[in-house]
């Protein structure tokens, strides 16, 4: 696991082959379905450029769209194994939509071969779903044929340098000792934060939550007006502000009294600012934090980092 955070930048190099090229059409629309680590790429995509018109799908079956046809579904699943996304492609193709897909191999690759449907192979590293972010990115982007976003990506392989946020995150790790984490963000990081609480979950293995604002002033801070009876249901949380110099100013001035809120009612906050010459650098700068910060929180619980045994246990007893 530390070797895949090390050498994460490195993934931005890649450049990405669409097999049978022919058969993909230029689209505006987009459907994106997969499970996990291998739908976090699509998540932040369609954060980072809501014009893209992307649909992210988390789920069996298809969502109900009125412009389905006028779509392309593209399925990813990391090991090409994922039940639920190849009933999503395999749905899709029977729907008689434009469908594609993202893997290393598996059952989904089988498929798409069989079907001669466009597909990408990403490179069978050996690493996790979630440590494999940007290769999924740049499928995607490949997919949907978004070539100035290929090439921002591509730039992130000599402007991320993962090694020099190491410290951040072994100090954000100490600070959270004993803590559950609750990530919030704007909602225009709302994935970003999400991605932080999965690899919480998945490398410290640790319980950790996410919410976004505005929509929290509105109902969760609430929860958090405590008083002596619910106040040891409260005591093992800590806050973690995602703050972003891009975000609206009233969701900055939100944060600011929210955080004086839950302080002056001892709560812990931590603000971990977003930083970087551009917004994918801020938001894969911001991501490598947690994954530091992850990687220490195994260490200090003594969890396994990389693998994600309950997960393969759950997989075992449903089949």
């Amino acid at each position: 696991m530390e070797e895949a955070i090390r050498d994460f930048h490195t993934q931005f190099a890649w450049e990405p082959v669409v097999v049978n090229a022919e058969r993909l059409k230029e689209r505006s629309k987009f459907v994106v379905g997969g499970m996990g680590g291998s739908n976090l790429a699509a998540g932040l995509l369609a954060s980072l450029r809501p014009q893209l018109n992307i649909v992210i799908h988390r789920d069996y079956g298809l969502p109900h769209l009125s412009d389905a046809k006028e779509r392309l579904w593209l399925a990813s699943s990391y090991s090409g194994n994922t039940e639920e996304t190849i009933d999503f492609a395999k749905f899709a193709r029977k729907k008689g939509y434009a469908v594609a897909t993202i893997s290393v191999g598996g059952t989904l690759l089988k498929f798409a071969k069989k079907e001669r449907l466009p597909h990408i192979v990403i490179p069978n590293t050996g690493i996790q779903p979630r440590s494999a972010l940007g290769f999924s990115v740049l499928a995607i982007a490949k997919l949907i044929g978004r070539e100035h976003i290929l090439r921002e990506l591509h730039r992130l392989s000599t402007m991320l340098k993962p090694e020099s946020l190491r410290a951040k995150g072994e100090k954000l790790s100490r600070i959270l000792k004993g803590k559950v984490p609750i990530i919030c963000a704007s909602t225009r990081n709302r994935e970003v934060a999400y991605n932080w609480k999965i690899k919480f979950n998945e490398t410290g293995k640790i319980p950790a939550f996410y919410n976004v604002f505005p929509e929290l002033n509105h109902n969760e801070m609430t929860g958090f007006d405590v008083i002596s009876a619910t106040k040891a249901l409260s005591r093992a949380f800590h806050f973690v502000f995602l703050t972003d110099i891009a975000d609206h100013p009233k969701i900055q001035k939100r944060m600011s009294v929210c955080k004086k809120l839950y302080t002056d009612r001892n709560f812990s906050v931590t603000e971990v600012a977003l930083k970087g010459g551009s917004t994918l650098e801020r938001i894969f700068s911001s991501l490598l934090i947690a994954d530091w910060t992850a990687l220490h929180f195994s260490r200090t619980y003594g969890t396994e980092a990389e693998k994600v045994p309950m997960v393969e246990q759950f997989k075992r007893l449903i089949t």
